[in-house]
C-alpha cells in the first residue's frame, strides 16, 4: 500500500480549525487503497511571537522530502502580513519551485452566485507563483527626509513566462481549449509587453487552443459580467492573486475556494491551501466553513495521483452543498465547523467503501 507523507501547517486563525476537518475526509477517502502519513508543524504568527521566526532556520529543510505540505492559514493581527507571507508562505513556494499557483472556480449547486444571470462557470486561474511583481528587489532611499523614495522591480523572464503558459495551455487541452491572459501592456511598458510577447508564442505551439488577451480593467468587469467565457485564465503574480480572489467571490463564497503551489516536476513538494486565509474575526468559534480546505485537500490528492479518491471528495461537496442541510452560516446554514467536516466524512466514507 502507498504511503504519502503530508507535512501538515495549520498556521494560524480558523487554519487550526478547518484543517482537522480536511485530514478527517481525506483520511476517509484513503479506503484502505492508501496512507496518509501527517506529521505536523506549529509554524505560525503564535510561534512569531514567541521566537521571533515563522519557522525555524531549517525549516525548508525540515519538509523538503515530504510528499506534499497541507496548509491551513497564514496570518493574525499583531504580526504584520509582510512578516508572516514572507517568513513562511512566500519561502516556501519560491524555494520548492512552486511556480504554478492554481485555483479553481465553479459554480456550484445550493451556493448562490451573487449575480443576477451567472450562467455556467467553470474555469481555472492560473497564476505565475514566482516571480512577477512580488519580487524582493528593491528598497528605500533618504527615509525620513522630503526625498525620501521607494523603488521595488518587476522580474519576468522567459523561462517563468513561458513555463506559467504552457501549463496553462496543457490544462486547457484538458478542458474546453480556450486560454485567456490577464495582461496591462497598454500602460506598463516593459514587463507586459514581454508578457505579452512570450503568450504570443506560445499560442503557436497549441494551434487547437483558443487563446485571447485582455487587460486586467476590464477582464476584472468581464469576470464581474461574463464568468462563462472563461476556461483557463492566465497572469502574472499580481494580476493572478487578484483574479483568483475575484473568481470565487463571483460563485458566491470564497470559504469554499480551494487552492495549489504546484511543483509539476515533483522536485520538491507542493502546498495545497484555502484561499479564505486565517479569518480572526470568526477564529475559535467553530463555524468556519472547512470545505475550501477540504477541496485543497482533494487537490492534493489528485497532485499525488490518487484522482479516485479526489474525485470522491469534490462530488460530496456538490453533494452537501446541493442537500443544503449541513451548511455553515456564510451559506446560510446552521452547521458548525465540525457537523459541515462529519457530513462530508461521512458521504466520501460510505462512496470509499461502495468503490471498493
Amino acid at each position: 500500500m502507498r504511503t504519502y507523507r503530508i507535512a501538515v501547517i495549520p498556521g494560524d486563525g480558523i487554519g487550526n480549525e478547518v484543517l482537522p476537518e480536511g485530514q478527517k475526509v481525506l483520511e476517509a477517502s484513503a479506503g484502505g487503497r492508501f496512507r496518509l502519513d501527517w506529521q505536523q508543524f506549529d509554524w505560525s504568527c503564535e510561534r512569531f511571537a514567541k521566537t521571533g521566526a515563522m519557522m525555524p532556520k531549517d525549516g525548508l529543510d525540515q519538509i523538503r522530502d515530504f510528499d506534499a505540505i497541507y496548509l491551513g492559514a497564514v496570518g493574525f493581527p499583531g504580526v504584520p502580513d509582510h512578516v508572516s507571507l514572507w517568513g513562511l508562505l512566500i519561502p516556501i513556494r519560491r524555494n520548492f519551485h512552486q511556480y504554478i499557483n492554481l485555483r479553481p472556480v465553479k459554480l456550484l449547486k445550493g451556493v448562490d452566485s451573487p449575480l443576477k444571470s451567472p450562467g455556467d462557470i467553470d474555469f481555472y486561474v492560473v497564476r505565475e507563483n514566482n516571480e512577477g511583481e512580488y519580487s524582493n528587489i528593491g528598497g528605500r532611499l533618504y527615509e525620513g527626509s522630503e526625498a525620501e523614495l521607494c523603488m521595488q522591480q518587476s522580474i519576468f523572464s522567459r523561462r517563468g513566462c513561458d513555463r506559467v503558459m504552457k501549463y496553462a495551455f496543457e490544462l486547457a487541452k484538458t478542458r474546453k481549449k480556450h486560454v485567456t491572459s490577464a495582461t496591462k501592456s497598454n500602460g506598463i511598458s516593459h514587463t507586459m509587453p514581454y508578457w505579452d510577447e512570450r503568450f504570443a508564442a506560445m499560442t503557436k505551439q497549441y494551434p487547437d487552443v483558443k487563446a485571447d488577451v485582455y487587460h486586467i480593467d476590464i477582464l476584472t468587469a468581464h469576470f464581474v459580467r461574463n464568468p462563462h467565457w472563461f476556461d483557463v485564465v492566465v497572469g502574472s503574480n499580481l494580476f493572478g492573486d487578484i483574479l483568483s480572489d475575484l473568481g470565487p467571490a463571483v460563485v458566491g463564497s470564497i470559504g469554499i475556494a480551494p487552492g495549489a503551489n504546484i511543483n509539476p516536476e515533483k522536485e520538491y513538494p507542493s502546498m495545497f491551501e484555502p484561499v479564505h486565509g486565517s479569518a480572526p474575526d470568526i477564529a475559535g468559534k467553530g463555524i468556519a466553513n472547512p470545505i475550501g480546505q477540504i477541496w485543497s485537500g482533494a487537490m492534493m490528492l489528485r497532485h499525488l495521483g490518487e484522482e479516485e479518491a479526489a474525485q470522491t471528495i469534490e462530488r460530496a461537496i456538490e453533494t452537501v452543498l446541493a442537500d443544503g442541510k449541513s451548511l455553515t452560516r456564510d451559506l446560510g446554514g446552521k452547521a458548525n465547523t465540525k457537523e459541515l467536516g462529519d457530513a462530508l466524512a461521512s458521504i466520501v466514507r460510505e462512496t470509499t467503501h461502495a468503490l471498493a
